[in-house]
Parts: structure tokens; C-alpha cells; sequence
């Protein structure tokens, strides 16, 4: 069971120990490596490695979408927010690494499924299914009281975005992706499920 103390580490399942500032520098990296993406795409376009419904080439996309941005606008209005919610993450009983990848994986194959005939990429789906987790994880599992502050306070910072973001008429228009805004959103409740119920089990 994971657990919080007075150092301001936690501990993992595995009985690993970690500490807030271990998990911002795999905050900076993560993000890093996002910006590191878009700059290599300038030089050689990496667009065929975004996600394409429902074709084989477009399994590539799961993992690869999320670091690949179309244009600086785009990769900026994903950048302060995926700080702000791996931060928040950081402060989480759970490992940040394995909550990211199972929301990039499982977020990414419902994407797979349902998404529209189209080249998907962008971080918004890892941004969507971060504020659900931080939020479903917070006040509807867990409800503990760093849980459900940072609940409290990515709603108030997100809670509109989510809600407007995973709707089709909104979003239908404009090249935006709503079905990987709610792919992502469906995985964060998910994962927050799944792990927290681990939890629970193991305690």
C-alpha cells in the first residue's frame, strides 16, 4: 500500500520508495521529450507515426500521439497544462510513470476504435485523461485529503474543459479532436478505478 509521510516521499506497491523531486525531474524529461519531438518534426516530419483509426499503421499512433504536434500553437496550449497535471500527479500516492502509460494505452486503443477517419496526434488525450483521473481518483475513490484538494482545484482549474472538450457538436468543426479528448477522459475514470482498487486489495 502506498503511503505518504513526512519526507515527502511515497511509497509504491513494490515497496519502492520516491520522492516528489524524483518524479518533477520525470515531469521535465516527459515534457522534454514532447518539445524534443516537435523539433525533430520540423526537420523530418514524424506525421506518420500519428494515430489513424482502425488501420494497422495507426497502432503506432497509441504510444507516438502524444508527442507529436502539428504546429507551435498547438504544442504551447498542451505544454502549461500537462505541467500543471503531471505536477499535481507527482503529489499522488501512485506511480506517475504507470499512470501515464496505462492512460496513453488505453485512452489510445479506445481512440483506435471510435475515432473518425483522420491522422490524431497531440497530448490532449494524456491532458484529458489526467484531469479525470485527478479528479475521479480524489473525490469519488479515494477521499483522502491531498486526493480531494487536488481534485478540488484541477476542477476548478479544468473541470469546464472537460466538460465542453468531449462533446462532438462543439468540436466537430475545428480539426479538434473530440473523441480522443473523451477517449482520454473515459481512460483517466478507468485507471483511477483500476489502480485504486489494487490498492485497496493489497491493503
Amino acid at each position: 500500500m502506498s503511503q505518504l509521510d513526512g519526507n515527502d516521499s511515497y511509497s509504491s506497491q513494490s515497496g519502492a520508495t520516491h520522492t516528489i523531486t524524483q518524479e518533477l525531474w520525470g515531469v521535465c524529461l516527459f515534457v522534454g521529450a514532447i518539445w524534443i519531438a516537435y523539433f525533430v518534426d520540423q526537420a523530418m516530419p514524424l506525421d506518420r507515426f500519428g494515430l489513424a483509426p482502425r488501420t494497422l499503421h495507426g497502432l503506432l499512433g497509441i504510444p507516438a500521439m502524444t508527442f507529436l504536434h502539428g504546429d507551435l500553437a498547438h504544442l504551447l496550449s498542451n505544454t502549461v497544462p500537462l505541467i500543471v497535471l503531471l505536477t499535481l500527479l507527482a503529489g499522488s500516492r501512485g506511480q506517475s510513470w504507470k499512470i501515464v502509460t496505462l492512460i496513453i494505452l488505453f485512452g489510445g486503443i479506445m481512440l483506435w476504435v471510435i475515432g473518425r477517419e483522420a491522422n490524431h496526434q497531440g497530448a490532449s488525450l494524456l491532458i484529458f485523461g489526467l484531469i479525470s483521473f485527478l479528479i475521479a481518483s480524489g473525490l469519488v475513490f479515494e477521499r483522502r485529503p491531498l486526493p480531494v484538494l487536488a481534485a478540488v482545484v484541477v476542477g476548478v482549474m479544468y473541470g469546464t474543459t472537460l466538460l465542453t472538450g468531449i462533446l462532438p457538436r462543439l468540436w466537430s468543426q475545428d480539426g479538434v479532436s473530440w473523441e480522443g479528448h473523451l477517449s482520454g477522459a473515459v481512460a483517466g475514470v478507468f485507471v483511477a478505478y483500476l489502480l485504486t482498487s489494487r490498492r485497496s486489495t493489497s491493503s
